[in-house]
């Protein structure tokens, strides 16, 4: 079939589901899988919380927490790759929830994952720009970052504004980056830096103060922070060409190429380690504290070859943040159009000449930015993002565990698990509720407050207001998604 041919069948395909083609459909497959692969991030999530894991399960949390994390989150990509190949839509999550459970479903697993994805624009552009700051000759102050971390945040929103061609282009970019730059800094350290003995990896240490045993759970957050947003794929779904197909695939092959990417490159900065306490104190020349990452590069390869690896760990960083903002704003503009957010009518505008849902961007920026200010410790804002992302994944399996069998939750003949769906989906949500109980432990508990504080306030809404009012997905009249494909050919 040709391309021409399979994008008319997609939009046809979405006009039974009840949606117009607003949006530009023009993702292939790698593309949609450089999205969730780039949001993953090896070289932010698994770099910025080094310092988090070190400390408390020392090497052997990167020996043994991360293929542990790895195993469990791909049973949960798989539960949610199965229901992306039956629902095609924009918002993924939301959709699915609110078809196998209704419309109330459907509303909290949306504010969870827009909670969720705001915090992990927060969490990986705050990372860069504390890679980015003395990398500039800038004091890494608090101050210094915020500014850094603005610029970047405002970089994100007008290239995601400016169209989906450019995010695709710079997303494919984006993975020849990180796997490059996992390469370089892999071989670079493997061959040129002082090494401990191999033994060294699977050490059992910790800072923490607290057992090992318990302080090793702690410190499965810098794993499971890193494989987090592979949604995005199902975001994206109505820019995707056969996303039928090809969203299911890039779920899981990001999450695959991640975790095998991930482990070499923590091998490798791992065994690089001069002293545990020399990486974890480390300091620039006007006191501030500096990433571990950076100091075990500066320290083993010299602080040229340091700042460059930096440099590149940086740039990757700068991908993973303009990839959430796109995630981040197809969620919003899919539940706005279906008037679940106060504001809807300008949250789900698309801009008529570039085909992005601008105002749905911008509000991810400013969210963002609050994001951070309000939680203040890193630890915390990915802990928030990761378990709010995690709510958001689980609901929708949950459901279609309980509507098997039923109308409601028929496999898609493209892409399914099988006779293997059942056990996968519950193991899913074990790990699941296993995690988010464990993130909110301190030193998180903010974490856990900010997410009680935050599901009761929507409850009460929910319950005051919103079941008044919202009514889930709504499937637009015939003539309404005629105007709307009008509108978009017209563009």
């Amino acid at each position: 079939m040709s391309r021409r041919s399979q994008t008319e069948q997609d939009i046809a395909d979405l006009r039974r589901l009840g949606y117009a083609q607003e949006l530009f459909r023009t993702m292939g497959g790698f593309s949609n899988f450089a999205i969730s692969f780039s949001i993953i991030s090896i070289l932010t999530g698994a770099v910025t919380l080094f310092d988090y894991g070190l400390t408390m399960g020392g090497p052997a949390e990167m020996a043994f927490g991360w293929p542990l994390v790895f195993a469990f989150t791909l049973l949960v990509a798989l539960s949610m790759a199965e229901l992306a190949a039956s629902y095609p839509t924009s918002g993924g999550n939301y959709h699915w929830a609110a078809i196998l459970g209704g419309s109330s479903w459907g509303w909290f697993t949306a504010w969870f994952n827009i909670i969720g994805l705001t915090s992990a624009i927060a969490g990986i552009d705050y990372g860069c720009a504390q890679f980015l700051t003395p990398l500039l000759g800038l004091p890494s102050s608090t101050r210094s970052i915020l500014v850094v971390y603005t610029v970047i945040l405002v970089s994100h929103g007008l290239i995601n504004h400016f169209g989906i061609r450019l995010v695709a282009w710079l997303n494919d970019v984006s993975v020849a980056v990180h796997i490059a730059g996992v390469l370089v800094i892999v071989i670079a350290l493997l061959l040129f830096a002082p090494k401990q003995p191999l033994s060294f990896f699977v050490q059992i240490s910790t800072e923490s103060g607290k057992p090992y045993a318990w302080a090793f759970i702690l410190g499965l957050l810098q794993a499971q922070w890193t494989f987090t947003g592979y949604d995005a794929s199902a975001h994206v779904s109505e820019e995707t060409v056969d996303p039928r197909r090809r969203v299911p695939w890039g779920m899981v092959m990001s999450v695959v190429v991640s975790a095998v990417a991930g482990y070499l490159l923590l091998f490798a900065l791992t065994l690089s380690i001069g002293s545990i306490g020399s990486v974890l104190n480390a300091a620039d020349a006007h006191g501030n504290h500096i990433p571990a990452v950076v100091a075990i590069l500066q320290q083993s390869l010299g602080n040229l070859a340091g700042s460059l690896m930096s440099a590149l760990t940086a740039a990757a960083m700068w991908f993973c943040g303009l990839s959430a903002v796109t995630s981040n704003s197809r969620m919003i503009y899919a539940f706005a159009r279906d008037a679940g957010l106060p504001l809807s009518a300008l949250w789900q505008r698309v801009s008529p000449k570039h085909l992005t849902p601008a105002p749905a961007i911008w509000f991810s920026i400013a969210a963002a930015f609050l994001a951070l200010v309000w939680s203040g410790a890193y630890s915390v804002v990915t802990s928030i993002s990761t378990i709010a992302l995690y709510f958001s994944y689980g609901i929708p399996v949950l459901l279609k565990i309980l509507k098997r069998g039923s109308a409601l939750w028929q496999p898609a003949p493209e892409w399914h698990l099988g006779r293997h769906s059942h056990w996968i989906n519950g193991m899913a949500i074990a790990w699941t509720i296993f995690i988010c109980a464990i993130l909110v432990m301190p030193p998180n508990e903010l974490s856990g407050k900010t997410i009680a504080g935050l599901t009761a306030g929507l409850g009460l809404w929910f319950w005051t207001s919103e079941r008044h009012h919202y009514r889930g997905p709504r499937v637009a009249s015939e003539t309404l998604i005629q105007t709307a494909e009008a509108k978009r050919d017209l563009a």
